[in-house]
């Protein structure tokens, strides 16, 4: 038997809204890097994009446990000698907590060409609002993700 490679024309590409009220981001990503990647699909293929897109509304009210928000550091480089600047995730989520959600989602994704594709079909938004109705996305619930209200996993 040979082995499944997906053409363009098998790849249906649905669209999936994620409400990260209340989610923890370690398990919001792996979900959404899940559904991106395409392997909740029959016609999965490790060298194929076959993923779906993904739009994350609320990302202003993701939820970091242990204490992350404050320990975990957020770095990028200018490319100049000294050039590395370190933000908190705390402080990161209080200014741009669609980064927040980008960075945590990449990290899950393939490395090189394809992974940076895949990450084009994240669109991330801080408030409850996003402007892909027309493409009619279904409402996904991600459940197992949520945090109690102690801060711990329920």
């Amino acid at each position: 038997m040979r082995t499944f490679s997906p053409k363009p024309d098998d790849i249906d590409r649905a669209w999936h809204v994620v409400d990260a009220d209340g989610l923890v981001l370690g398990r919001l990503a792996s979900e959404t890097a899940r559904l991106l990647r395409g392997k909740h699909k029959p016609t999965f293929a490790p060298h194929v994009d076959t993923g779906d897109h993904v739009i994350v509304v609320n990302a202003s009210r993701i939820v970091m446990t242990a204490g992350k928000a404050d320990s975990k550091m957020a770095y990028r480089h200018s490319g100049y000698p000294g050039g590395l600047k370190s933000r908190s995730y705390a402080e990161l989520l209080a200014t741009r907590p669609e980064e927040v959600v980008r960075r945590a989602v990449k990290g899950m994704l393939p490395k090189g060409t394809l992974g940076r594709q895949m990450l084009t079909k994240l669109k991330v938004y801080a408030g409850p609002d996003h402007p892909h109705a027309a493409q009619g996305p279904t409402p996904l619930a991600l459940e197992h993700a949520r945090a109690n209200a102690s801060g711990r996993q329920s």
